[in-house]
């Protein structure tokens, strides 16, 4: 997946925004803001990760199966689990999230 630099730019200028639109009260409050945006960004590249890996095992295993039907029995243990270990990250990236946020 190629971004382009305009997209980077713009997601950017969006995020420094929120971060600097915070009164004076908030800025007293010792940067929750900023907790915030990053509890946010962790889930999202968590969720993103976990995604993308999951996508790619399981159409690989679905190639694989395809290619050869005998082998399903051997394709779906490791299949299963390699989708719980690459799961385990994005759980954790949302633990992670939620204990900041909890700050």
């Amino acid at each position: 997946m190629k971004v382009s630099k305009f997209v980077v730019a713009l997601s950017a200028l969006f995020v420094s925004g929120a971060a600097f639109a915070e009164g004076a009260e908030a800025g007293a409050a010792g940067g929750a803001g900023l907790v915030a945006i990053g509890s946010a960004l962790a889930m999202g590249l968590a969720a993103i990760g976990a995604t993308g890996g999951q996508g790619r095992a399981a159409g690989s295993a679905l190639e694989g199966i395809a290619r050869n039907p005998g082998s399903k029995d051997a394709v779906f243990v490791p299949l299963l689990l390699s989708l719980a270990f690459i799961e385990f990250p994005a759980l954790l990236g949302f633990l992670i999230a939620f204990l900041w946020y909890g700050k």
